[in-house]
């Protein structure tokens, strides 16, 4: 009875020494936690500001009356005014995949920063030619559809124009249907537009392009201006060359 009684009382004491220990472990468990923490989060406020400078952001736009931007597009040196750029965060200088511009038309200035802004923009506008500069996709130049593809497409073969220009029509169900083709008979590569046709109150609009190495140009303007598509084709240099000063034919 002693025996069992000793080995009860030691029994006993061996769980009390053990749960003594169990709870002097959690406070340091604990401590070792709490620890931790705190150096996680001074670490978290040491790597804040790095990250902040690292983190990659693009440059606040620029005020639409500032100097003109150098902006490369596809590789293209371009001088870009900042009013002529449309959209706020293309407002900046820097290499960038697109830029959509508007230019006063005969003027080729940029818009009047203080004009106010139309609601909605409509194809009625006849006093600026809007531009598209972007990385160029690989596809084949206006000169190359001329020659390759729009034949594919017409109705019929090219008429000549008493001012000059050839007129190309193309036949309904092809993927230029109401559209026409004009281009200059004596130097077909200086001066192509396609353009559609009036619809309505709609008018017809010329989409007239241009490849500059791996850059793109693309210009929109109302067909009405044909009427004068020599003085059209000498204002469209002197804008690319104005935005571009090392662009030639």
């Amino acid at each position: 009875m002693t025996d069992i009684a000793q080995r009860s009382s030691s029994n006993g004491r061996s769980r009390h020494d053990r749960a003594q220990r169990g709870r002097a472990r959690r406070p340091a468990l604990g401590s070792l936690a709490l620890k931790a923490a705190l150096v996680a989060g001074v670490l978290c406020l040491t790597g804040c500001p790095v990250a902040y400078i690292l983190w990659p952001r693009w440059p606040d736009p620029v005020s639409l009356d500032a100097p003109a931007l150098p902006i490369t597009v596809g590789g293209l040196l371009l001088n870009v005014p900042p009013a002529a750029i449309r959209l706020r965060i293309q407002r900046r200088a820097g290499a960038q995949d697109r830029i959509d511009l508007a230019f006063l038309w005969p003027s080729l200035e940029p818009p009047d920063p203080a004009a106010k802004p139309a609601s909605v923009e409509t194809l009625q506008q006849t006093d600026r030619v809007f531009l598209t500069i972007a990385t160029s996709d690989g596809s084949p130049t206006p000169f190359e559809r001329l020659k390759t593809i729009y034949p594919r497409y017409g109705d019929g073969g090219p008429k000549s124009l008493p001012d000059g220009l050839n007129l190309q029509t193309f036949r309904t169900g092809t993927p230029y249907q109401n559209e026409d083709l004009f281009y200059d008979v004596a130097a077909a590569e200086r001066f192509i537009v396609r353009c559609t046709r009036k619809n309505g109150l709609a008018p017809g609009i010329c989409l007239y392009e241009r490849r500059i190495a791996a850059t793109d140009i693309t210009l929109r303007f109302p067909r009405d201006w044909l009427s004068d598509w020599r003085g059209v084709a000498g204002s469209i240099d002197r804008l690319i060359t104005n935005l571009h000063p090392a662009a030639t034919r």
